[in-house]
């Protein structure tokens, strides 16, 4: 499976980044794949190397390029729930940083660049994200109607806020389809029903899960979050979503 470091021009500086994408020539779909608050690590590179191996070029950018190159925080091989407070105390400064502005203009610049690689396909793209990414991913589906089809998200975090910008009251943009793949606990009843009339109200196809015996960071085998039946649930989800919508064939749904 090839694999490339990559550096992406931004407003705000160079991202490092990493790729995956299919073996031989030609061109493939684009995903954009934003990996959790832990951000690019190993776990996450063989997520985009898994999804590579279904036919796409998969981006994987370092959240938190502005304060170095990833995984800017040193991470512990398995992250215990030891470990959660004293490295959530080094990321929560840096997650709070990564404003909604900055999201936007990193977004663009992703694209850009996703749409710029000579193994990318010109078709509409997927995006795709894990806790703190499935805000980024819904952000950019919404501020990117025209350039992306698909879009989900997995254990995410902060979909529904307080905030004026929170992300499920900018969805009336949105034309993607949308897949939610939530942990037991990730959203309140009340707040899975105003994500539902939020994209009720944007008129997309969606689908909204509570993935059954999970905890919020299901995916990640580096965490003692991880469920491997909860992970396979995810790729049942997630790969007839993009093969019908991103890769163009119907048959993915059968």
């Amino acid at each position: 499976m090839p694999t490339k470091s990559l550096r992406i021009p931004t407003p705000d500086g160079e991202a490092d980044a990493f790729a995956a994408f299919p073996d031989g020539a030609g061109r493939h779909p684009g995903v954009l794949l934003y990996p959790d608050a832990f951000n690019v690590r190993p776990v996450v590179e063989e997520l985009a190397r898994e999804l590579a191996g279904h036919g796409y070029y998969v981006l994987v950018p370092n959240l938190y390029y502005r304060h170095g190159r990833a995984p800017v925080v040193e991470l512990p091989g398995h992250i215990g729930e030891e470990d959660r407070p004293k490295v959530f105390a080094l990321l929560m400064p840096l997650v709070e940083a990564h404003t909604t502005e900055r999201v936007l203009r990193d977004a663009d610049a992703y694209l850009d660049f996703l749409a710029a690689q000579p193994e990318v396909g010109d078709g509409p793209f997927g995006v795709i994200g894990y806790c703190l990414g499935a805000a980024l991913a819904m952000r950019t589906a919404a501020a990117h109607p025209g350039r992306v089809a698909a879009v989900a998200g997995f254990h995410p975090g902060f979909l529904v806020t307080d905030a004026p910008d929170s992300p499920h009251r900018l969805l009336s943009r949105l034309t993607a389809e949308v897949h939610l793949g939530l942990a037991v606990g990730d959203l309140t009843p009340e707040a899975i029903g105003e994500l539902e009339r939020a994209l009720d109200a944007a008129g997309v196809g969606h689908t909204i899960e509570v993935y059954p015996d999970s905890v919020h960071g299901f995916t990640m085998a580096d965490t003692d979050a991880f469920s491997a039946a909860a992970l396979q649930r995810h790729w049942d989800r997630l790969l007839p979503l993009l093969g019908r919508v991103v890769l163009g064939d119907p048959r993915q749904d059968q």
